[in-house]
């Protein structure tokens, strides 16, 4: 039988004689790993050279499957950046940035928290590469904001909700 180690028990001491056991972890990461990682600068070095603020836009997804024993999932967050100078391409970078996990909650919360807290948790990691990328593109770093994932699922699943009669909720 496995034991889960990666779990970490608060207060450490017995109090009143009772030992405290803390709940097991509901999500655990296993490994994060780039899946894929392009930067393009179609336009240097005169992309480099400008002195112009570029205008940016950013798309972001989050994808998340279940393996066949259904023990582990892959969440991955897709981010794709464009910028333009002067309707000129300054730089495009995609990044694609997925982890292994398991679960330890109820079945009806699953799908949120794969969309919502896995990457809430992974996203200082997404924005660190994507500083980094930037500015080894020979950009200053760009430092996403914070992302609102909860914001993220609810129009994505409504707009898989679109074409479900309705009662199949």
């Amino acid at each position: 039988m496995a034991e889960n180690t990666t779990g970490t028990q608060q207060g450490g001491a017995e109090q009143g004689g009772e030992q405290q056991q803390a709940p097991a972890n509901p999500i655990t990461i296993h490994t994060q790993y780039i899946k894929d990682l392009s930067f393009e600068n179609p336009n240097a070095p005169e992309s480099v050279a400008l002195q112009q603020q570029p205008k940016i836009n950013i798309d972001v997804d989050v994808e998340a499957r279940t393996t066949q024993d259904q023990k582990l999932h892959e969440v991955t967050i897709k981010i794709n950046v464009k910028a333009e100078v002067a309707e000129k391409v300054a730089f495009i970078a995609e990044l694609q940035y997925g982890a292994v996990v398991t679960l330890n909650v109820e079945e009806q919360h699953r799908l949120p928290v794969l969309m919502i807290e896995v990457p809430r948790l992974l996203f200082p990691y997404v924005r660190k590469i994507v500083s980094d990328l930037t500015a080894d593109g020979g950009f200053p770093p760009l430092m996403m904001q914070q992302i609102d994932f909860a914001d993220l699922f609810r129009k994505k699943f409504a707009k898989q909700m679109e074409g479900q009669p309705a009662g199949n909720a």
